[in-house]
């Protein structure tokens, strides 16, 4: 650990955790897991579906045809807990007496779809082959393959599945890639006897040379942009997007004391002038970090148990052996994990992302995250040299916090003055 002599903290990943930002700020988010090493791919789709389950479906374009034991119901649980790690946090400090610097040390069974002779005839003569079929937990699940885009979408409607209008230019070019379609309704009377009432999330697994995520079909009749957190967990680092830039969100800035009362508002605001400033057609990171720790902690790391849940298929019966090395530069740090979490976030919609996103694993194992920080002035009365610059400092740290607050935000550099009152003078 690095030791100096100062009366404020020296690093960037410290301080108090006293708020976070996770994905259920946003309306119309969507949540997947992507566990990557090689060509396997584990997915857990995390679904924001709220009514009747009997109206609920999806419908996911895969690159294979996927086996009854690739596919698993999972736990809400273990989203919440990966995306409480991750968020991006509010963290203070408090200044300390200048007069008295101080060491500052941092730191199923099959058949539940079953159709017919009658009913694969009628499907192939649209041109679609039902590749498989199964019931794991409360869902119904087809694996489709089809020849042309207009009998996948008379079938999937024949079958009450509701496709969007204008679905059609979109299926085909998936079609075109060869790739499968993966659909899964909920069985009731699964669900009944399990006895579940919210929706779980659905994992599965392939092979595939290809690592991306399918967006297109879920925007063809989206009401207005979509919010998409992605979290990433590879073995060697950080996970990017190769057809659209990735960018690390702005992040370690001095913010007003008043924000930690309205951290959510301040956050939306500022992810939103960041897509602004980018033209909505940016991949933003808001984590990336090694599992094995956290600082400071928005929630304890996910647990091996926890990463296996969630598709960490190389860790061994006893957790990874620790690869040695640093996460922040030369400072010593703990031993790193052979698992790595990076958090995307993007705000889409149809005009501005055309294509599906691709990804490719970095071998940059950097820290990092959304960080936010409030600073609370030493107000006590000592008379000292130091003590006296120290004041004499404070309304131009004030006025700095206040301009970075509304370059961050888009918020009016005198509706941010009237929020902080005359504690400081300006």
């Amino acid at each position: 650990m690095g030791v100096a002599w100062s009366s404020r903290a020296l690093f960037a990943f410290c301080g108090f955790y006293v708020a976070k930002a996770d994905a259920k700020l946003f309306n119309n988010a969507s949540q997947v897991v992507l566990a990557r090493d090689g060509d396997r791919t584990v997915l857990t789709m995390a679904n924001d579906f709220k009514g009747d389950p009997k109206e609920f479906a999806v419908v996911v374009p895969v690159p294979t045809v996927i086996g009854k034991d690739q596919i698993r119901v999972s736990d809400r649980a273990l989203l919440e807990h990966i995306d409480a790690y991750s968020a991006p946090r509010l963290v203070e400090y408090f200044d300390n007496n200048p007069c008295q610097p101080i060491m500052v040390f941092s730191a199923g069974q099959q058949g539940g779809a079953a159709f017919d002779a009658i009913r694969v005839a009628r499907a192939r003569s649209l041109g679609v082959t039902i590749e498989a079929q199964y019931t794991v937990g409360e869902y119904d699940i087809l694996i489709l393959s089809a020849r042309e885009s207009t009998g996948l979408e008379t079938w999937l409607r024949q079958n009450n599945y509701r496709i969007p209008a204008g679905a059609s230019s979109v299926l085909t070019s998936y079609i075109r890639q060869n790739m499968k379609f993966f659909v899964a309704r909920v069985n009731l009377a699964e669900q009944s006897r399990l006895g579940y009432s919210v929706l779980r999330p659905i994992q599965v697994e392939y092979e595939s040379p290809k690592f991306m995520l399918p967006i297109r079909l879920g925007m063809v009749n989206a009401d207005g942009p979509q919010e998409l957190f992605i979290y990433a967990l590879s073995r060697r680092g950080r996970v990017e997007t190769t057809n659209y830039r990735t960018v690390m969100l702005p992040t370690g800035m001095d913010v007003p004391v008043f924000v930690k009362d309205r951290f959510a508002a301040f956050y939306k605001a500022m992810f939103s002038e960041q897509v602004k400033k980018e033209d909505m057609r940016t991949v933003f990171t808001e984590y990336s970090w090694d599992m094995s720790f956290c600082d400071p902690c928005a929630a304890d790391p996910l647990s091996s148990q926890e990463l296996r849940s969630l598709g960490v298929f190389w860790l061994d019966g006893a957790g990874a052996p620790p690869v040695r090395g640093t996460a922040r530069g030369s400072l010593p740090g703990p031993p790193l994990q052979q698992v790595f979490l990076t958090r995307l976030h993007v705000r889409y919609d149809n005009a501005h992302f055309p294509e599906d996103l691709v990804f490719q694993e970095t071998a940059d194992r950097s820290s990092f995250q959304a960080r936010y920080v409030l600073r609370h002035a030493w107000n006590g009365a000592d008379t000292c040299p130091a003590a006296v610059q120290y004041r004499q400092q404070l309304p131009q740290r004030s006025d700095n916090e206040t301009r970075t607050l509304a370059s961050l935000t888009g918020w009016s550099i005198e509706d941010i003055r009237r929020q902080m009152g005359p504690a400081v003078a300006r």
